[in-house]
């Protein structure tokens, strides 16, 4: 008897567990084997009869349908076990394991079909179930990041009742017309004007008769005809969208390998030394900016690819810009595999089915590519290791470092963190782990220096009567370098025109309707948005309050800073004054290819201007950037919350680290109202300790990590009372539990509106739960979260390692 461990693919807590159907053979009998239907459960069904044409056998990551109830289901095979009575007569496997507890032999249901081929194996399988029990995450959720994107089956309810859906994305096969037996010979009768255009471009090579048909118009009579005659076939060929369908050059020569510094070669040999050993490691690359740090990467990857291994390499969305793919590509061909949400869904399909052929042996990738079907790992990098954008915001809330670190562990793989600011949790996990190993790189791979940091007083310029956006110093390095045909790059950490619009008779400020937040205002269009629901109206042409005219708009956005910034360039003498200037925000990288066309602009203009957020602060290396400039540094000092110091830290030196990067040497000018804070001061001089030194102390004395860990439990509904009834009293609750199982060091602290209390017409409450590092708060939290009854009303979830408490 077989028996197969189900996930169903099904978001509620009600049904979040496992479940144990039957496994039968062809005839029905309950021996190990492959399937499949039961007349009651969608035999005659087309879709169902299409999904299982293929014959799939039941295995472990495949997608199942099964009976649930007085419906159909799909799920996914997490488990598979054998199981054979004893002389007592119980069930066990071969091992001796019993039957899982409640399972009845006599009452199993069978799976009803087999709907696909194994998406994952065991250990993705063993993976989905650990994120579930660490993050306390809906089990489907978990097993579905595994999945392929768009291409599972659902079963949904219409008019009609439950019906089985396709997937909606699958392989594409383009239809090709290549030459036949006869095509040599062949003579297409006088007046087949058609059938000899066709036929003289097939003896030419293969060609795609959608090709044919844009080159000759309809063609399918000419190419039926040709075909019946032997003179052509026609084949079906899988077409990789996104991909060149031409295939890698037999004269493809790999990138040339430059000679490493000692600092590179001490982090490549600490980074070999952890993929030979058995048990893996994790070795922390922190090296400044320009140091080399994908060199490294790129000669360990090639280390585990001669071994016969395979490597993934995690970058932030937002740093995946072309540059870095064409380096990988540019050393290892069409080895490389990226998967990344600009991408179309089809896409991105392809890219994770050809890791799945095992043809692409190097995965490149946002977060998610970590869970694409890549065997046999031997190296996972993870590049800028600090970017908050490694923790997912939805369920399973997971922190993609922690599930790196977990799946090398179990294939004796490495994990390369590389940073220029490593978090404080990876510093800190060197010093206590005897596992994790620090190599510095403090130099740049050219030797050059690292740019001089100038940081103005903004205070004092406006003091001083000069009330421009733009410093004096800023304004005058600005003109002198784009007088030598040189680059600048300009930060702005935020969108929009101006942060919010402000009454000044009144005070009244527009605020979003279901979010309590200011609305942005928009220059061009006049209006206001909101970047959190998307709710927006006209600005409006008084003050709605007091009718006052005395609207003024408070912040600088992106927008704002452009028009200004053409108005001052346009001051400067030639042939400075002629200097482009490319926006790129949320707002004008919104379209697909829009963010590789902008740089390419860039990168080819002679003396140009790039003024972003924060999506330009990494990843780009442009040889004549010259000059970097930081128009207000405080916009995320102030933050309510316990890692507005680091994030602080961490950009300005990231962004310091775009300029002077080959030969010609940099300047970085840091603009602020906060020119004492700590974390300021640190960046400008490249100075981690002083930092620390102000920062790791409070940390300590407040709780936070890394000294704690944390775990925020969010509480929304729409229902304003009824999201505080059940904050307050989940947060008793949680108080009697940490009390009662968790030990010294275990608190809950009281439930409180989150900073942004309302969003998108959401009430939202946080309560949060600390514990000592070393803790395991999963293993109190988790079976108390299982087991709570789920309100009608109010959502509930746990973040555990949140990065933020916003």
């Amino acid at each position: 008897m077989r028996i197969a461990t189900v996930i169903l693919d099904i978001q509620t807590q009600a049904l979040d567990a496992p479940y144990s159907y039957l496994v039968l053979d062809q005839d029905g009998s309950a021996v190990p084997g492959a399937l499949f239907s039961d007349s009651d459960l969608g035999l005659g069904d087309p879709v169902l009869e299409e999904l299982t044409a293929a014959g799939h056998e039941a295995q472990v990551g495949c997608a199942v349908l099964v009976p649930f109830g007085g419906r159909r289901a799909v799920g996914f095979v997490v488990a598979l076990a054998d199981y054979e009575q004893d002389q007592a007569g119980e069930w066990r496997t071969v091992a001796g394991d019993p039957l899982p507890e409640g399972v009845s032999p006599a009452k199993l249901k069978p799976l009803a079909a087999v709907l696909s081929a194994p998406y994952f194996d065991e250990e993705g399988a063993a993976c989905a179930l650990w994120m579930a029990r660490r993050y306390v995450a809906p089990l489907s959720s978990c097993v579905r990041l595994f999945a392929p994107p768009g291409c599972v089956p659902r079963v949904v309810n219409g008019r009609d009742g439950w019906r089985l859906e396709k997937p909606v994305v699958g392989q594409v096969d383009d239809r090709w017309v290549v030459a036949g037996p006869a095509a040599d010979g062949f003579v297409p009768r006088k007046g087949a004007v058609k059938q000899q255009a066709v036929l003289d471009a097939v003896r030419r090579g293969d060609v795609r008769l959608a090709e044919l048909s844009a080159e000759f118009g309809a063609v399918s009579s000419a190419v039926k005809a040709l075909e019946s005659n032997d003179a052509v076939r026609v084949e079906r060929r899988r077409r990789m969208r996104g991909m060149d369908q031409q295939g890698e050059s037999e004269s493809f020569v790999p990138s040339p390998k430059p000679d490493l510094t000692d600092g590179q070669q001490r982090a490549l040999d600490a980074i070999r030394s952890a993929a030979d050993a058995p048990e893996g490691g994790v070795v922390l690359v922190d090296g400044v900016t320009g140091s080399g740090k994908t060199e490294v990467y790129l000669q360990a990857i090639e280390h585990v690819l001669e071994q016969g291994r395979t490597a993934v390499v995690l970058v932030p969305e937002i740093s995946l810009t072309p540059q870095t793919v064409a380096r990988f590509r540019g050393r290892f061909g069409q080895q490389v595999a990226v998967m990344h949400s600009r991408m179309s869904q089809g896409e991105r399909f392809d890219q994770w089915d050809f890791v799945r052929s095992g043809q692409a042996r190097v995965v490149v990738g946002a977060r998610s590519a970590l869970f694409t079907p890549v065997r046999n790992v031997g190296l996972i990098v993870i590049d800028e290791e600090h970017e908050g954008s490694y923790k997912q915001d939805s369920a399973p809330r997971y922190v993609a470092r922690d599930v790196a670190v977990w799946m090398a562990r179990r294939a004796g793989a490495a994990v390369v963190l590389g940073s220029a600011t490593p978090s404080i949790e990876s510093l800190h996990a060197c010093k206590t782990d005897p596992r994790w190993t620090r190599v510095e790189l403090p130099e740049r791979a050219n030797g050059n220096p690292m740019p001089r940091v100038d940081v103005v007083n903004m205070a004092a310029e406006f003091g001083s009567g000069h009330r421009s956006m733009f410093s004096r110093k800023l304004s005058q390095a600005l003109q002198a370098e784009l007088a030598a045909g040189h680059k600048a790059v300009l930060l702005l950490n935020q969108r929009g025109f101006a942060k919010f619009l402000l009454c000044r008779d009144c005070g009244f400020v527009p605020e979003c309707p279901q979010c309590s937040t200011s609305l942005t205002y928009h220059e061009r269009g006049s209006f206001i948005i909101c970047h959190h629901c998307g709710h927006s109206r006209p600005a409006p042409p008084v003050c709605p309050e007091c009718g006052s005219p005395y609207l003024k708009k408070f912040g600088a956005g992106t927008q704002r800073v452009e028009d200004e910034l053409h108005a001052l360039i346009g001051t400067f003498p030639a042939p400075a004054n002629g200097a482009q200037v490319i926006r790129m925000d949320a707002d004008t990288t919104s379209a697909k290819g829009s963010h590789q066309r902008l740089l390419e602009e860039f990168g080819q203009a002679d003396a140009a201007v790039l003024l972003g957020t924060q999506m330009i602060a990494k990843g780009l290396d442009f040889k004549d950037v010259t000059l970097v400039g930081v128009i207000n540094a405080d916009t995320q000092l102030h933050l309510p919350d316990y890692r507005a110091g680091e994030r602080t830290f961490d950009l300005i030196e990231q962004v310091a680290g775009r300029a002077g990067r080959a030969e010609l040497p940099g300047t970085v000018i840091v603009q602020t109202y906060e020119a004492t804070n700590p974390a300021i001061r640190a960046a400008a001089s490249y100075d981690r300790g002083l930092f620390l030194g102000e920062e790791l102390p409070k940390r300590r004395l407040l709780g936070y990590p890394p000294y704690v860990r944390l775990a925020n439990v969010l509480v929304w509904g729409r229902q304003e009372e009824a999201v505080r009834g059940e904050a307050q009293s989940l947060a008793a609750q949680l108080t009697r539990l940490v009390a009662d199982q968790g030990g010294p060091g275990w608190s809950c602290l009281p439930a409180a509106p989150c900073v942004l209390a309302k969003l998108r017409n959401t009430y939202r409450w946080h309560i949060l739960v600390k514990c000592p590092a070393d803790a395991d708060v999963s293993a109190v939290l988790e079976p108390f979260f299982r087991k709570r009854q789920a309100s009608q009303v109010v959502n509930v979830a746990v973040d555990v390692d949140p990065v933020d408490l916003l």
